[in-house]
């Protein structure tokens, strides 16, 4: 062969197999499935184990829910949504680490929480030193410290902060005849207890009452009896309680064995709002009127919230977790929805934009229509106070409307009146 023939052979060759390549790519590019989007990533810490662990674990799968009803419908900004998150152990020592790891070691997107205002507290420098945003989950106006514009509540204690806790309760007790005197306060010794007390004393002393105890304990306390007694000797008429779920029990456990006898009795109880204490103290909580987020009442019939419910219903036996999901759950699903809005009407995961879209546009929830002011808060008060009438035996059936947990305040949501004193709505 000649060397000009022999050459062209060569260049013939050459770009016959890279004519055989380029089809071999364009054949994988045409068949081959197309990547999915790279997923936005939520970030956050939650109580699945230690003290609040049962609230946590409703307010986990709540944002599942949440996440799996938005990617069914294509994600937010044409992407899949990823949770991510660590187990605090209720334990605030543990969140600060864990907010920096997802915002330097999962670099997470978008955050929420913590839950519980003992979580939210230490996580705020670590948010605040990033300049992220996040809505935390029921926490008692953490913000008050720090000033923080791009900090967002998911409690509908709003715009009244540590009053809301109490308010109603105090306005109840000051409407009898004749009108009770003297209050006594026991408050758990950490940050929600000593929050929601605060305001307790403000609205005690706001309705002419005069505290004659006022003493904390530490959290979790399982024997409350030595408290009881001492509240007993300071002969109250009236008896506020901000305490945990575990002292919750064993507050309400030992006034039925001390015979504590108070006019009025209950509190911010955040320990009632849990399905399954209620059902483990049964009859022993007639009476109490408590501080309540949210109860499945006519008037509460807010669009998707039958839904998410019936969902984490069908889920929860299985979880071993509260079987109702009525006291946390529409404000952790809540929390994702104020979140999602944001984000689709900025079209971006700015968090600077997202902060100034939720202070300036009202959302609509499974937990109602929220709009916030200006120190992150719901922009108005939405706390009821109910009392246990008539609980007998300890069936979940009795809790699945408000027939035995009556709202009482404010009148607007009132489902039944206020059995009064104490001693006369034990017995009903």
């Amino acid at each position: 062969m000649s060397t000009a023939m022999h050459c062209f052979a060569r260049r013939a060759c050459r770009h016959g197999l890279l004519a055989a390549v380029l089809a071999i790519a364009l054949c994988l590019t045409i068949t081959a499935p197309t990547r999915a989007a790279d997923p936005i990533k939520v970030g956050f810490s939650m109580a699945l184990t230690g003290a609040v662990a049962p609230n946590g674990k409703q307010n986990l799968l709540a944002l599942e829910i949440w996440r799996d009803d938005v990617n069914a419908k294509g994600g937010l900004l044409g992407r899949p949504v990823e949770l991510v998150y660590y187990d605090d152990q209720s334990n605030p020592n543990n969140v600060p680490g864990i907010y920096t790891k997802l915002l330097t070691v999962d670099k997470v997107d978008l955050l929420l929480g913590p839950y519980a205002t003992n979580m939210i507290a230490p996580a705020m420098p670590v948010i605040m030193q990033a300049n992220k945003m996040t809505i935390s989950m029921l926490g008692v106006n953490v913000n008050r410290q720090f000033n923080y514009s791009r900090y967002f509540s998911m409690v509908p204690g709003g715009n009244e902060g540590t009053l809301a806790f109490s308010r109603g309760w105090f306005e109840l007790a000051a409407a009898q005849t004749p009108k009770p005197k003297t209050v006594a306060l026991i408050a758990a010794d950490a940050e929600f207890g000593k929050t929601a007390c605060d305001g307790a004393r403000e609205s005690a002393k706001k309705n002419g009452f005069n505290i004659v105890y006022d003493k904390s304990y530490p959290p979790g306390n399982a024997d409350m009896a030595p408290v009881v007694r001492a509240i007993q000797a300071s002969n109250a008429d009236l008896v506020f309680a901000c305490s945990y779920p575990p002292d919750t029990v064993a507050i309400v456990r030992a006034a039925s064995e001390i015979g504590l006898a108070p006019k009025m009795f209950g509190g911010a109880m955040i320990g009632l709002l849990a399905t399954p204490i209620k059902m483990q103290l049964g009859p022993l909580i007639n009476g109490l009127v408590i501080m309540e987020s949210f109860i499945p009442a006519p008037t509460l019939d807010f669009p998707g919230l039958k839904a998410m419910l019936a969902k984490y219903q069908a889920k929860a036996p299985a979880l071993r977790i509260d079987p109702l999901g009525y006291g946390f759950t529409p404000f952790a699903y809540a929390a994702g929805q104020v979140l999602a809005q944001a984000v689709e009407g900025t079209k971006s995961l700015d968090h600077v934009k997202l902060a100034e879209y939720i202070h300036s546009h009202s959302f609509p929830t499974v937990a109602g229509t929220i709009s916030y002011g200006k120190d992150g808060e719901w922009s108005k008060s939405r706390q009821f106070f109910t009392q246990f009438q008539g609980v007998s035996g300890n069936d979940l059936n009795q809790f699945r409307d408000t027939t035995h947990q009556v709202i009482v305040w404010p009148a607007e949501y009132k489902t039944g009146n206020l059995v009064y004193p104490y001693q006369d709505a034990k017995k009903k």
